[in-house]
């Protein structure tokens, strides 16, 4: 909801998935959070087609399935109302899955919830939005990767505490943006450690000063980006009318903007 999209051609052979990441069918992970340093791409345990979007609570293990969208979930584009693959309860637990293509929206989280080993071969519209309204809900992403993300990999639409930690990402727009036009804003907060950042992207974090947002970046990783182009945060004053927010700045402050020079490593 924060940016203009566009289209977007779909379809990628997994191999050629895998040359875009860097990596090789020879280097495969299988199960267990993967520290982004050393971020290997799983080879999926068989695929799933999902022509309607999964509702999950509880824990759900899909042992490295993946999972791809069919029928009204199978157009590959960028529309903003397609729906997800899979919808989480509040505390719900997804591990273990790989989002091929076409994603449609990924994942949706209405409460807290926890993305552990998740990887998106191909982010749909979104890779993953967080939509809890409470202030103390938290959302973790532990471990996994993303890729091929023209707009955002995470859409912060709720409120509360959105932590990523061992997470690889590669092509894309904006890592994580808090949403800077829904109609109901929030105060939100973003953790962002060890993470590997492939060039190219755009933004690591998106956050709206207005509302008390704030972004903390320790142990990011960015490489292939020599000219220094991706910025670490990005400032914007948000609204709650559907406009595009306005910038307001970027580079740390101590106070919504939380890193230093040493948080960050190019290479």
């Amino acid at each position: 909801m924060t940016s203009a999209t566009r289209p977007r051609t779909r379809g990628r052979a997994l191999t050629g998935a895998l040359a875009t990441l860097g990596l090789s069918l020879g280097m495969v992970m299988t199960t267990g959070a993967s520290s982004a340093q050393a971020a290997t791409w799983p080879t999926p345990n068989g695929s799933q087609g999902v022509s309607s979007t999964i509702a999950v609570s509880g824990t759900k293990d899909y042992a490295m399935k993946r999972l791809y969208g069919t029928g009204d979930l199978g157009s590959g584009g960028q529309d903003e109302d397609q729906g997800p693959i899979l919808e989480l309860a509040d505390g719900a637990v997804l591990k273990n899955v790989v989002l091929g293509a076409p994603a449609a929206d990924g994942i949706h989280c209405k409460g807290s919830c926890t993305l552990q080993n998740v990887w998106w071969e191909d982010v749909g519209e979104d890779a993953a939005t967080f939509k809890g309204k409470s202030s103390g809900s938290v959302y973790t992403v532990s471990g996994g990767g993303a890729k091929e993300a023209s707009d955002k990999v995470f859409q912060f639409n709720g409120a509360g505490t959105l932590n990523v930690s061992n997470f690889a990402v590669k092509n894309f727009g904006t890592f994580v943006r808090s949403c800077g036009n829904c109609s109901t804003q929030y105060k939100r907060t973003i953790n962002l450690n060890t993470i590997e950042v492939n060039w190219k992207g755009s933004r690591l974090a998106g956050i709206n000063t207005n509302y008390g947002d704030s972004a903390t970046l320790r142990n990011i990783t960015i490489i292939g980006d020599s000219s220094k182009k991706i910025v670490p945060c990005q400032k914007y004053i948000g609204n709650n009318t559907g406009k595009e927010p306005s910038s307001n700045g970027s580079g740390p402050d101590g106070t919504h903007c939380k890193y230093a020079s040493s948080d960050i490593t190019y290479r």
